[in-house]
């Protein structure tokens, strides 16, 4: 018995070692072997485990430390000077041997848990020798006591390790550039291989169970969620709940039924969408600033039989109207259940809080988990159903990007019930182990700047007219601690990114997103950030553009991947499920795409620059003007107040674009001349401009289009 076979079995019985993945599609000649690097183990795990015996290359210096001294004479080591200049060339040399080379493209053990720095060498070679990439990647390991994340997780002394072997993948070298600028443009091509092996190596799961296997990899005991009743909960407490929640939900609905909740920003409406999953209900997010009108729109479409609500919140909220003009459906108020739990509910809820792993769910990871509202900017809501994999798929595609560890603490003040604030500001911190409090409304803008202080919050999402209330409010030293503040939902002005980084320091990341993809589809990241930009489409998104006659270098996003919704929801058709598809630029359609409607232009680094949606593009005779430009040509004569454009019919132009704004001394002449400045043609300059008190918004903060417009057919 051979001492390798015996520590593989060793290894095996300990870690319960799975392999996932095969050599299958490689060619039989070069390999660069590429893992990402999380522990001390992790040399060993694939001298054992891979399906051939590979040489690695390895700093020189840490050839003669623990472990790897013991192995010397079991593994092959190629040892690399990182200040030799030639170091590259002799790694070249072992690859044209046709000798398998494992190459940490990130250099280091991680110190986050996260992808760190990658290194361009590795990529380098692949592309000089013409060799098969083989992403690997190593999960589990991190949380053994090999790992750096000591005081970051709860590590374990024998955790489960999965080793995960993706398809093979070439980089050709770019015929143009210097020496080193060949090489990042290789390293960057390799750490986006790397992103997608991470999204690729998910876990098919349900939302319950991500939430329970990131409770136990961070600790029951440790404190996760607080609101404003300043109660900061554990996961096992939050668990706790959820278990109560899901006995509550099974006593006044059916399985596979989808379930209205209207509720909070609370650790209570985090507990009813985890409780919910785990008993086997479609949670539908209900928008309570939509009014009844709104509601009724998704009891509707959703064929919603039954609302969980709280009596305090619709008290509080001013909301019993609701109750009254939503008749169709059961309004339960969960005050009504707290002594309607039973013995033997009791004792299941206990044993299930210290052994979650005993639930067990009756839903697959493919299956509907919840339902979204459209905002209803443009026209009528719509509800979009999102699976338990497409959630889950864009929390795994933003932790690809972002390292967020359980260092950082989230301020989570947009609504749980749009996708933003689910997806961002509740279950990503959940399952990163980040702490989060959450606030009932975005809208308090001297509060929150206060807590974001008082609470150390390092993370920080919400809108372009959001974040500019919290830095005109905030003390400069409120913000001290953030280190992630992200816009998304509507355009980021440069009046708020300028007043961010003049008055705290901050460079605020602009991302895009929309509702059906879960929602992030872009965002800029410390590693890679453009300024003028919404970043790069995040790891596994496809995109192509569709052009549009009179629009240059720029065309309809669609996108595909696997944070993209089932489909829709419609008050036309209750119930019935519309599939996720869009048409091509051969007017062929296809499924699994999504159109997004907005027009967008990529560069060649693959940055995304949106230009404004298609139906906010006006054709007047025969041109095509975008109303955001028109609304930063008002901004440009006033930045303090707010502006908003849309279109109505006209019988001579087809269009004319009517401007709404706060400045009562706007006029047209005023626009010409400034258009003049910036060279606008002045087909763009609006004839009707109408003083308005106060640009109405919806409930995330973005214009409310479908108001204005009905507003400019009364002008």
């Amino acid at each position: 018995m051979s001492l390798k076979f015996f520590l593989k079995k060793i290894f095996t019985l300990m870690f319960r070692i799975e392999v996932i993945g095969t050599f299958s599609n490689t060619s039989d000649t070069k390999k660069i072997i590429t893992p990402n690097h999380v522990s001390l183990l992790d040399g060993i795990l694939l001298g054992l485990f891979l399906p051939i015996e590979p040489v690695f290359a390895i700093y020189s210096p840490y050839i003669e430390k623990a472990p790897l001294k013991w192995l010397k004479s079991r593994m092959k080591f190629l040892p690399v000077e990182p200040t030799n200049p030639f170091a590259i060339k002799q790694m070249i040399k072992e690859v044209d041997s046709g000798v398998p080379l494992v190459i940490f493209p990130e250099g280091r053990i991680s110190l986050t848990g996260s992808l760190m720095k990658v290194f361009d060498g590795a990529g380098f070679i692949a592309a000089k020798t013409n060799a098969d990439i083989i992403p690997v990647r190593i999960e589990g390991a991190e949380f053994s006591f090999f790992s750096y994340l000591k005081g970051l997780v709860k590590l374990q002394i024998f955790p489960k390790i999965t080793i995960h072997i993706l398809p093979a993948e070439r980089l050709d070298m770019p015929l143009l550039g210097t020496g080193a600028q060949k090489r990042a443009i290789l390293g960057d091509q390799l750490h986006r291989i790397m992103m997608n092996a991470k999204v690729d190596a998910r876990k098919a799961q349900t939302i319950w169970e991500a939430y329970i296997q990131a409770a136990c990899n961070y600790g029951m005991s440790t404190k996760i969620i607080e609101d404003i009743n300043f109660i900061e909960e554990s996961y096992r407490t939050l668990t706790k709940k959820s278990l109560a929640l899901s006995r509550i939900f099974d006593k006044c609905s059916a399985k596979k039924e989808t379930l209205g909740l209207l509720l909070p920003n609370a650790t209570v409406m985090g507990a009813a969408i985890l409780g919910a999953n785990l008993s086997s209900r479609v949670c539908a997010l209900l928008n309570y600033t939509a009014g009844a009108k709104g509601i009724n729109s998704a009891v509707i479409a959703s064929e919603i039989k039954t609302i969980i609500t709280s009596r305090s919140f619709i008290e509080k909220g001013n909301l019993e109207n609701l109750i009254l003009d939503v008749k169709s459906v059961n309004w339960i108020f969960l005050e009504d259940f707290k002594d309607r739990l039973t013995l033997t509910d009791k004792v299941w809820i206990g044993i299930r809080t210290y052994f979650p792993n005993l639930v067990k769910q009756s839903v697959e990871p493919d299956s509907p988990a919840v339902n979204l509202y459209t905002s209803g900017s443009e026209g009528n809501p719509k509800g979009v159903v999102h699976s338990n994999s497409s959630i889950l798929a864009n929390i795994e595609q933003i932790k690809a990007v972002a390292d967020f560890t359980p260092k950082d603490k989230f301020m989570s003040c947009l609504p749980l019930f749009h996708a933003f604030g689910l997806t961002a500001g509740l279950l990503a911190p959940l399952y990163c182990g980040s702490r989060l409090f959450l606030y009932p409304s975005p809208l308090h803008y001297r509060i929150i700047p206060e807590l974001i202080y008082d609470k150390q919050c390092t993370v920080l999402f919400g809108t372009s007219t959001f974040l500019e209330k919290y830095a005109k409010f905030g003390h400069p030293y409120d913000f001290v601690k953030l280190r992630y503040v992200v816009a998304g939902a509507e355009k980021l002005s440069q009046q708020t990114k300028l007043l961010w980084q003049n008055k705290f320091g901050i460079r605020i990341l602009e991302g895009y997103g929309v509702t059906e993809c879960a929602p992030v589809i872009s965002i800029n990241v410390p590693m890679a950030v453009k300024e003028g930009t919404v970043g790069r489409a995040l790891p596994r998104i496809e995109t192509r553009l569709i052009p549009v006659p009179g629009i240059d270098n720029a065309g309809v996003l669609q996108v595909k991947g696997p944070n993209v919704m089932q489909g829709y929801l419609k008050v036309e058709k209750p119930g019935m499920l519309e599939p996720t598809g869009a048409y091509n630029a051969n007017g062929q359609f296809e499924s699994g795409w999504y159109d997004t409607g907005d027009i967008v232009s990529i560069d060649d680094d693959g940055y995304c620059s949106i230009l404004g949606r298609m139906k906010r593009f006006a054709k007047i005779a025969g041109e095509m003007v975008a109303l955001e430009s028109i609304e930063n040509l008002a901004l440009a004569i006033n930045k303090e107040a707010q502006h908003a454009a849309v279109t109505r019919k006209d019988e001579q132009k087809g269009e004319a674009v009517v401007l709404f704004t706060t400045d009562k001394s706007l006029n047209r002449e005023k626009l010409r001349e400034q258009a003049k400045i910036i060279g606008m043609p002045e087909i763009s300059v609006p004839r009707l401009i109408c003083y308005i008190e106060s640009i109405p918004l919806l409930g995330s903060g973005k214009t409310d289009f479908v108001t204005l417009t009905q507003l400019a057919l009364e002008v």
